[in-house]
């Protein structure tokens, strides 16, 4: 209730519907329903899906995709709500977790964002031509079918762009594309596992008229609410071939072992099943892990993903991460000239005590003393010698140590030469920075791969 300019009270019934609606898109699902409970009408107006819950899945995401041709326009947009909800999470930047697979691209970097009728997710690399420019190549797709399925399709060779309408189209086929359909299982906000799905089955258009079947991350979005069915049923238990399936099947095959005469047979049948289905896969289970903080903030203006040419010349990712204590720490997350990913740490501090201007003698001759490593020009290629860049302004100095202080702590103070582990950044005035050894003569000189969510100096590549 609210006051207006004569001193009369206006109550929310008083606003106009479409006022109504602006107020309400800004609630939480659970905050809807508790409002709902207030009053018969607002029962109504929360339950109205073309009316509330298109204002909320447009407040939230219209500018970023076409909200109103999801699935052919032919789900619902309470449970298309959800669906982006959990979905908006993946935008951002992912780092693989583990060994790469083989047979499949396994991208050490991934980046999602939004499509007009998808979310898709880019496999990021650094490039092989000596500057600073980023690859991109498909990697992931996801969207929802217009029965309301969650259809998720991963390019293995980031060959081509697929049409927007992937998921609805009964022209499309997937086999012909040489895309794998997977399911996207999320453990936490923070953590994902990518896996082939075999039970994904419509190769043909007569599949696909009869509609998808049920991926093992997918919900039925069609349902009415309340309502389970056979295929709700089975989402949660996972769909054949996935960890919850298989875990099941193991406990289901060791008790009917135990008590039926035939169960040996039983079980190298079985055993001969699951090897045809291994056979048949293409795709090992993949873990991804978010990167939080990719971007500096004035508290810690170090901290994010950044690229940087390598000693040999190669462009290279760099994850630099700040922890509770006030320490720094710099990992190596991609090298163009590897062919997975190398997450080593590359320097760290305990104490990020910035050492501000003036300088010592000392200090300002480490600096000077070295070159600075940046991407090489034409005239340069020409004479086969990298660019030596002009001194940058130097606002602040942190003193690090190398991998080596940090691997083998307890060998730190053995070594003969203590510069070996000693090294130095140089914070530049335009928010950028440099770092280098005392042992090297050269910088490395380090930009954003991204800011405000825009990928820098990113460059589309098909393999087609």
């Amino acid at each position: 209730m609210a006051i207006d300019g004569t001193g009369c009270s206006i109550c929310f019934n008083d606003f106009p519907e479409d006022v109504q609606l602006c107020v309400l898109s800004f609630l939480t699902p659970g905050e809807i329903a508790t409002f709902s409970c207030t009053s018969k009408r607002f029962v109504s107006l929360c339950r109205n899906d073309g009316k509330l819950w298109f204002a909320m899945c447009d407040r939230r995401w219209g500018s970023k995709t076409q909200i109103k041709k999801w699935g052919k326009g032919q789900i619902s947009y309470k449970l298309l709500y959800k669906t982006l909800n959990d979905w908006e999470n993946l935008i951002g930047f992912w780092r693989r977790s583990g060994a790469g697979t083989t047979g499949v691209s396994s991208p050490p970097l991934i980046l999602f964002e939004w499509g007009s009728l998808y979310l898709t997710a880019w496999r990021v690399s650094p490039s092989r031509n000596g500057t600073y420019d980023v690859i991109k190549t498909p990697f992931l797709w996801m969207s929802l079918s217009a029965e309301g399925q969650v259809v998720n399709f991963l390019d293995p060779d980031g060959r081509n762009e697929i049409p927007a309408d992937f998921a609805c189209s009964e022209s499309f086929d997937y086999v012909e594309n040489d895309l794998i359909p997977v399911g996207v299982s999320f453990m936490g906000k923070g953590h994902f596992v990518m896996e082939e799905d075999l039970s994904f089955a419509y190769s043909n258009r007569e599949q696909r008229k009869n509609g998808f079947r049920r991926s093992s991350s997918s919900t039925n979005l069609l349902a009415e609410e309340g309502v389970i069915g056979e295929d709700v049923i089975e989402s949660e238990f996972g769909s054949p071939g996935s960890l919850p399936d298989r875990l099941m099947s193991e406990i289901y095959q060791h008790f009917a072992n135990r008590t039926s005469p035939v169960g040996e047979r039983a079980s190298r049948r079985q055993r001969r099943k699951d090897k045809e289905r291994q056979a048949r896969r293409r795709l090992e289970s993949q873990h991804f892990v978010k990167i939080v903080n990719c971007s500096p903030t004035p508290s810690r203006p170090l901290q994010g993903l950044w690229k940087g040419i390598y000693d040999e010349m190669s462009l290279g990712f760099y994850l630099v991460a700040y922890d509770d204590i006030g320490g720094i720490a710099c990992r190596k997350v991609w090298n163009s000239t590897e062919s997975f990913s190398s997450c080593g740490p590359l320097f760290w501090t305990s104490k990020a005590r910035v050492l501000e201007s003036r300088f010592s003698a000392e200090e300002e001759h480490l600096y000077d003393s070295r070159i600075h490593l940046r991407p090489l020009t034409e005239a340069d290629c020409i004479h086969g010698c990298s660019l030596l860049a002009e001194n940058e302004v130097v606002s602040g100095i942190l003193r690090i140590n190398s991998s080596y202080d940090l691997v083998s702590p307890h060998m730190a103070g053995a070594t003969t030469n203590p510069q070996r582990v000693e090294g130095r950044i140089w914070q530049y005035g335009d928010g950028t920075f440099g770092f280098g050894f005392l042992q090297d003569n050269f910088i490395i000189d380090l930009k954003l791969v991204s800011e405000n969510g825009c990928l820098l100096d990113a460059v589309e590549f098909c393999s087609n």
